[in-house]
């Protein structure tokens, strides 16, 4: 198994729903590195680091997120030459 990095957008109700903190809890779980920070046009941004099967169970979780939440849509980015944090944190 290979390791890599994706950059996900996720848009929809996903502010004040508990989607980041969700996001990090399954990161943890998956033992992927990164970080889930709101955007000030409403999206949340996820980096996702880690063996390529946790980050596409990961990636297609974002679909799911926390309660309350309402996503419309994930776009994701396959990133080169990326290094993320040894954890994974919210912003």
């Amino acid at each position: 198994m290979s390791d890599c990095c994706v950059r996900a957008l996720v848009t929809g109700k996903v502010q004040g729903v508990w989607y980041r903190r969700a996001t990090q809890e399954k990161a943890l779980q998956h033992s992927i590195t990164g970080y889930a920070k709101n955007l000030p046009d409403g999206r949340v941004e996820v980096l996702m680091c880690g063996h390529s099967d946790a980050v596409k169970l990961l990636s297609e979780w974002l679909w799911q997120g926390s309660e309350g939440a309402q996503v419309t849509h994930v776009e994701l980015e396959v990133l080169d030459n990326c290094r993320a944090s040894s954890h994974f944190v919210t912003q």
